[in-house]
Formats: structure tokens, sequence, C-alpha cells
């Protein structure tokens, strides 16, 4: 009953969504209440509520600056000269710009983590998006899609808790993977071909300097970029890289926790670019929509986690679904593990999934002869299905600093995710990483 509840939970929230009868805001504080009610969770609800927005506040206190600091950053002009120097290489071909964003975040997201990776991949290139006129949409679903595939990194949490869980090593359950991983770019970037085509069809290329080979609303926006700007500070650049490099290695070796390394870098950007009370107010109200919308998301999402997690509907569900599978199914485990973790990872923790589920599927697959490594390897093919879900906190911060709507960038995203996934199962099947 419990698990029914749960998929009835989460089948509600999604329709609701994307359908656009409630927000995604109001969905993740909503839903999860009545069907707590419904479940007879009432005497506990304050506190399975309470222990999701604990969990999560971390969290959201770290993106809460994260966006005030790079928000800072782009008012004083830190990415002015680096837009400018791509600008001249991609010599204002919307295609080049879209393919050298999925290289970039591919890049990035080596570190395997997701809020660094939208970080970088979009105070850098959001600028240069606006100034071009391409849709920000793109800015959104190509960042998500690379670090989907970049997040199996042995380092990153997911294969990071499958080989704890299961005892491997990266030699026995990631490097297999590495022909699938490279797959799984190689669809990003194409996908990325696909989008900048489109884009490129209906902006045009413009010339920097020169006449253009389209005529394009672009151009406008280009030059109207280039004019100078109160908020500017091209004065402070060398200050303001210097500090945002500081940020970046503080974040890698973790030096202090993100969300205190974060207030720090924003009160020391603040101070000194803008060092007038009136202008301090003006840059964070001229931040503080983007701030809100994304920040209340991730508290609102700690609710759902929270009572999903809490009321045990999470593990009824993985038991009912482990449930589910004939014994006729059991030599093709590898298989139907990397299938199913696909909605798996999108409606679950990954530390739900990789400690309560993943364990499961590798003691019911050992008794028809399935070596564990492989369901290690297929449980983390789901990956980019992962990074889109409403308990991803990394993902609000990336809508709220491209500003685009939740279940908009679900619904155009959606497809191209399962791709990658269904690339990489793929691949993994023909090198003999997976069995059938």
């Amino acid at each position: 009953m419990l698990s029914w509840l749960g998929f009835l939970m989460v089948a509600v929230f999604m329709y609701l969504i994307m359908s656009k009868r409630l927000s995604a805001l109001v969905a993740l504080i909503v839903v999860p209440v009545v069907f707590a009610l419904l479940g007879g969770f009432a005497d506990q609800l304050g506190t399975m509520m309470l222990a999701g927005i604990k969990q999560i506040a971390p969290t959201g206190i770290m993106l809460l600056f994260a966006i005030l600091y790079f928000g800072i950053m782009m008012d004083a002009g830190l990415f002015d000269p680096l837009i400018a120097k791509i600008l001249q290489i991609v010599k204002g071909d919307p295609l080049k710009i879209v393919v050298g964003t999925a290289i970039l975040a591919s890049l990035v997201a080596l570190d395997g983590d997701g809020t660094t990776t939208y970080m970088i991949t979009v105070t850098a290139m959001l600028p240069l998006y606006q100034r071009m006129g391409i849709k920000p949409m793109i800015l959104a679903v190509i960042p998500m899609l690379a670090l989907g595939v970049m997040n199996m990194a042995p380092w990153g949490g997911p294969t990071a808790r499958a080989m704890s869980v299961l005892g491997l090593d990266a030699s026995e359950l990631f490097t297999p993977l590495i022909p699938a991983m490279a797959a799984g770019i190689a669809w990003v970037i194409f996908v990325a071909c696909i989008l900048g085509k489109a884009e490129r069809k209906r902006l045009g290329i413009i010339e920097l300097g020169g006449a253009s080979r389209a005529s394009s609303p672009a151009q406008a926006e280009l030059a109207a970029a280039h004019e100078a700007t109160a908020s500017k500070r091209p004065q402070l650049l060398w200050f303001n890289l210097l500090l945002t490099v500081a940020l970046m290695l503080g974040l890698i070796t973790s030096f202090l926790p993100l969300p205190i390394l974060f207030m720090i870098a924003f009160a020391i950007a603040l101070l000194i670019n803008y060092p007038k009370m009136e202008d301090q107010k003006e840059r964070i109200a001229a931040h503080a929509g983007n701030a809100l919308a994304t920040v209340s998301m991730v508290f609102a999402a700690g609710i759902f986690t929270g009572i999903l997690t809490e009321t045990k509907m999470i593990d009824a569900m993985s038991n009912t679904v482990v449930s589910w599978l004939p014994d006729s199914l059991g030599s093709h485990m590898p298989v139907l593990v990397a299938l199913t973790s696909m909605p798996f990872t999108y409606f679950m923790s990954n530390d739900a999934y990789y400690f309560g589920v993943v364990p499961i599927l590798a003691n019911a697959a050992a008794a028809y002869g399935v070596d564990p490594a492989e369901i290690g390897r297929a449980s983390i093919l789901g990956q980019p299905l992962h990074v889109l879900s409403p308990l991803f906190a990394a993902q609000y911060l990336l809508l709220g600093m491209v500003g685009v709507d939740y279940a908009q960038t679900q619904r155009f995203i959606m497809k191209w995710a399962f791709g990658t996934s269904l690339v990489m199962i793929v691949v993994a099947l023909l090198t003999g990483v997976l069995t059938l």
C-alpha cells in the first residue's frame, strides 16, 4: 500500500507540473503533504518536512549566495573579455557557440559537481547567448546533458556510491564504461549541433566588424552590449578574476564548506566593486528575483524529499519494483537494471537508489550468475535522467541563472536525456560491458 501511495504521489506531481496545472514550487509542497495525510502521517508531518528542509538547507544557502556572487561578477564585467574573445573565434556563428557550450560544460563537469559545472558554464556563456539572441533554453539543456554523462566519473557521487556499496574499485566498475561515456559525450555534441543549426537558421551568422550574412535582431543586441554601463568595473578585472579563481580553488579543495565560501566571496566582491551602500542595494535587488526563485524551489524540494524518505515510501517503492521482476528475466538483469536506472534515478535521490535499491538488485542478479560489477555499471547509466530530477538541487541554480521555466525545460530536454542513456546502454552492450 505504501509503495503504491508513493508511485501515485510521483505520478500526480509529474502530471501537475508537466500539464502546468501547478507550478513546480507549489507542487513540491502541496502534493507530498496531501499524500502524507492520505497515508495517515498527519501527526509526523511537521517533523518529516523539517527533516527534509534541514538536509537541504546548506545547499539552499550556497545557491543563494552563488547566484548573488556570479551576478555581481557579470555586472562588473568579469566575463566581457572572455565573451569578446569567444565572439572573435566563433565569428558570430550560433552553431559554433552551442557546440562550444557542450565542450566547455563537458570539460568543467570533469570534477563531477553539478553546481560548479553550471555556475562556470552559465556565467561564461550567458552574456554571449544574450548578445547573440540565442534561446536561453539551449544554455540550460546542453550543460545538463553534459553533466549527465560526466557525473559518471569515479570521483562523482553515483559511481563512488556504487563502488562502495558493491565493494568494487574503479578498474572493475568505471574503466570498462569509458567507451560508453565517450559515446554519450558524442551524443551531447550531436544534440548541440542540431540545436545550433536551428539557431543559425533562425538568427543567421553575425560578422563582427562587418556586414552580416543574414539579417538578425541579434545584431542590435550585440551593438548595444558594447556600450559602457554604470555597473561595469573594468579597472577591477584582475581583482575579480583572482577572487573567482580563489573561490574555485576553495570549492575544489573544500577549504571551507561551500555555503561559507560563497558567503565570504560575495561579501568581498560586493564591498570592493560597489562600496557605496546605494549601489550595493541596487545590485542585490537586480538579482533578488533569480535568487528567490531558485532557493524557494530548493527548500520546496526538501519537503518533497523529506516526506518521501521519512514515510518510507521510497523503500517500499524500490522493494515493489524488485518484486516485479520475473525469474525468467533473471539472466537479463544488467539490461533491465540499465533501463530501470533511468526512472529510478529520476524519482529517487542517489543515496536512496545506490544504498537502498542497487544492493537488492545485485543480490537478486547474483542468484542468476550475474557479476555484481555489471549491475554496478548498469546502475549508473541512467544518470542523464537523474540530473533532471526535481530532487537534484543544482538544476534550480541553472534554471534560475538562465531564467527558464522548470516544466518547460523538462518537456524540452527529456527526449535528449533519454537518448543519452540509450546511446550509452547500446555502446555498453556492443563493447561487452553489459551482457544480454
